[in-house]
């Protein structure tokens, strides 16, 4: 499975990513690309807890130049 473009569209005043497009389904909340992503739909991401909040992340990609420093 290809690897889809998921973007950020909308935050909260924090910085909470809520919203993500997602190729072929438009904007989805947080909680259902969460769903997606355990449920394995999304290669390339993982989802954390944080707050008891799950949360999307990228997977690393082993690459010194791409981690922020």
């Amino acid at each position: 499975m290809a690897r889809q473009k998921i973007t950020v569209t909308r935050e909260t005043e924090t910085g909470l990513n809520t919203h993500f497009r997602v190729t072929g389904q438009g904007e989805i909340t947080r909680g259902r690309l969460a769903d997606q992503v355990e449920a394995g739909q999304h290669e390339g991401y993982h989802v954390r807890r944080v707050d008891g909040r799950r949360i999307i992340a990228s997977n690393p990609i082993g690459s010194e130049a791409d981690n922020l420093g």
